[in-house]
């Protein structure tokens, strides 16, 4: 099988990703606590398809099987998670040693098979404990997550050259505090701002603990989209810079620039001025989480909520999310724009400048539900081929054009649990039979394996 896109330049990092709570199982072994997600899914109708993550793939018990197969397919990185309330299983306070060890075995494990090793701190799975307490809502979560940290490097930080502080807080703050499609499942629509701003404070503290442990590479990771405007007003396009504020700007340019956009610092919880310069704390690295572009418009008149990817917008927003016609979904229902990876390079590039570090592609992926043939056994994915080369693609020609992206990690190494859809979708180059837990290649895991090799 040959790869079609253009050669990367020498060194450039290929990696797969995953996350502690969609893969590991075993939500009570060697004394991890629980999480918020743990409590979430057991709220009835939170989770579409009924299920619950205590298996998921039962990565810990089987993570030397899969990082054999990431060493099949010749990544130089791994990007996973450490479950936080695994390590302190009350959000602070005593160490949980066990759980500790699982990560130190982990990290062995990569390295004997030549694979960084990239520790995302924070992946949504809040302690229980803490969330109890007000979760993000409460500043002192962010001062328990330096904590966090500064445990984590202090045994992992001789091995681990690429660490990640937090993964998606946009995410955490609307789909979980804001809307309440994931945990903890608030509803709080723009009173979920605090949520934002003590996520990025916790992330700069995140990065003075890894710092002051000897960690080296750190940076975030990310979600950003291109914001396309759907309609020619200028009550779209005042709606479009707004969702651009909420979900890109919200968030980059206090790390990027030191500073809230126009008018938002008001809102947050201070001392916001103080707050900044912790947030703002030089990073090694930048990470981006790519999947498509928001066509955005002005609400108008008697407005229907809409779905996007199966999440409910409410109707009584100053925006409204318009779906991107004429472009094959994936079974997310999700627009393929490799496009528009290109677009935002070049948007990231002309907003920060010179203060934009290198960039990685943290995570991109689709979600398409081919299983293995009924005779052959194989599972011919063309179509997660066929997204990833056009990504790839994309990506290559913003390089060619300035953009310092250093590597691109495929989300995800495995099928595994899918947050609020359960295991109804499919997002792995690897594919998992619930059922037994076999894990079987699929052919995207082929074409991934020997674009690499051609690299190398």
């Amino acid at each position: 099988m040959t790869a079609s896109v253009p050669d990367f330049p020498a060194g450039f990092l290929w990696g797969v990703s995953a996350s502690a709570f969609q893969i590991e199982g075993s939500p009570t072994a060697d004394g991890r606590g629980p999480s918020s997600w743990d409590a979430f899914t057991r709220e009835a109708g939170r989770i579409k398809d009924g299920s619950h993550a205590d298996v998921a793939t039962d990565h810990y018990r089987r993570y030397r099987e899969d990082v054999a197969l990431m060493s099949g397919l010749g990544v130089g990185a791994y990007r996973f998670s450490v479950s936080w309330s695994r390590v302190l299983p009350a959000g602070g306070g005593e160490v949980n040693r066990k759980g500790l060890d699982f990560y130190d075995r982990l990290v062995d494990e990569l390295c004997a098979a030549g694979i960084t090793p990239a520790p995302t701190l924070f992946h949504w799975d809040t302690p229980l404990a803490l969330e109890e307490r007000g979760g993000w809502l409460d500043r002192d979560t962010a001062e328990r997550f330096a904590e966090y940290a500064a445990v984590v490097a202090g045994r992992l930080a001789d091995r681990v050259p690429m660490w990640i502080t937090i993964n998606e807080p946009a995410e955490v703050t609307l789909l979980g505090y804001g809307l309440g499609e994931h945990a903890p499942g608030k509803q709080l629509v723009f009173d979920a701002l605090p949520v934002a701003h003590h996520q990025l404070l916790a992330h700069g503290l995140g990065v003075q603990a890894l710092r002051a442990a000897g960690a080296r590479g750190i940076g975030i990771a990310a979600s950003h989209s291109p914001i396309w405007t759907a309609g020619d007003d200028e009550a779209d396009r005042a709606a479009a810079e707004l969702y651009d504020t909420l979900t890109n700007r919200l968030f980059a340019d206090p790390i990027l620039t030191g500073a809230y956009p126009d008018g938002l610092a008001d809102l947050l919880p201070g001392p916001v001025a103080q707050d900044l310069k912790t947030i703002s704390a030089p990073l090694d690295w930048y990470g981006i989480n790519y999947y498509n572009p928001m066509l955005v418009g002005a609400p108008r008149s008697a407005p229907e909520a809409g779905d996007f990817g199966g999440i409910e917008i409410p109707s009584d927003l100053p925006f409204a999310i318009h779906p991107i016609e004429g472009r094959e979904r994936t079974d997310f229902g999700w627009p393929v724009v490799p496009e528009g990876l290109h677009e935002l390079l070049g948007v990231m590039r002309e907003r920060y400048g010179d203060r934009l570090p290198p960039l990685y592609v943290t995570e991109n992926g689709c979600s398409y539900g081919d299983g293995p043939d009924p005779v052959t056994g194989r599972i011919e994915d063309a179509r997660r081929i066929a997204y990833h080369d056009g990504h790839l693609r994309a990506l290559h020609r913003a390089m060619s054009e300035g953009a310092d992206v250093r590597g691109y990690f495929i989300w995800s190494i495995l099928d595994n649990f899918e947050w609020a859809e359960g295991y109804r979708q499919r997002f792995g180059l690897v594919h998992v039979d619930y059922g037994t837990l076999r894990r079987t290649p699929k052919e995207s895991y082929a074409w991934y394996r020997d674009l690499i090799r051609r690299g190398r």
